[in-house]
């Protein structure tokens, strides 16, 4: 993404437990790189809940999908290793 908006999106709903474990994971791993990231919760989007009702929760780096319904910490530290729009 651009314009200093956080690379990282945990595209999420309400009540969801793997939501919970993957907002865990990136919130640590964000941290630990001084990135920002932020949730939104799909229930709240009719398009991303059409497209990502029976997936989440989704991580996306910069746009590019990267996991779902678990987030491998390596995979997201790999993501977030390479430069925005590379």
């Amino acid at each position: 993404m651009a314009n200093g908006e956080p690379r990282v999106v945990v595209y999420t709903r309400e009540g969801c437990h793997l939501c919970d474990v993957a907002i865990a994971v990136v919130e640590q791993i964000c941290a630990d790189r001084g990135e920002d990231f932020v949730t939104i919760d799909i229930d709240s989007v009719p398009s991303l809940q059409a497209r990502y009702t029976a997936d989440v929760p989704v991580i996306s780096v910069d746009g590019v999908l990267i996991a779902r319904w678990r987030v491998q910490p390596r995979e997201l530290i790999k993501a977030l290793k390479k430069r925005r729009g590379h």
